[in-house]
């Protein structure tokens, strides 16, 4: 009799605590700084199936990745890639528009371009510095790193 009440208060215990996961989901923020088109594109299909698997996502765009957040993004950001001719800033729109994906860019990229947000695609902003290193410590984050 013992035992099962020892079995019950466990699977109560882990129910609770499955519930409790659920309710608060994974998150996980990509901070993206490389110039390389293949990289930047991995950076979001990695992005793309967290999301899919259940994470809320967030990107951070950083030095020379910052130019696929913009209106005129060079080439090497809108170029397909192979196998599925996907492009880096087309595989973040297409997540900005159907996942609701946050993206920013770094505080000190438009600065340091000597540009402003109207350079930037729409829904793309600039990251506050405490807000995002706040976000990188919150529980369930996961930081991917390119």
């Amino acid at each position: 009799m013992r035992l099962s009440k020892i079995f019950t208060s466990a699977a109560l215990s882990l129910g609770m605590a499955t519930a409790a996961h659920a309710e608060d989901p994974a998150k996980l923020i990509t901070i993206l700084t490389s110039a390389e088109p293949q990289t930047q594109l991995m950076a979001m299909v990695l992005t793309m199936n967290a999301m899919n698997a259940g994470a809320e996502a967030e990107v951070l765009l950083c030095g020379p990745a910052g130019d696929i957040a913009l209106a005129d993004a060079p080439a090497s950001a809108t170029t397909g890639q192979p196998p599925k001719d996907a492009s880096p800033q087309g595989l973040m729109k297409m997540l900005m528009a159907k996942k609701d994906l946050k993206v920013q860019v770094c505080a000190i990229y438009l600065p340091g371009k000597g540009m402003d947000a109207s350079v930037l695609l729409d829904g793309v902003t600039a990251a506050a510095p405490d807000a995002m290193g706040a976000a990188i410590v919150s529980a369930n984050t996961t930081v991917m790193s390119f």
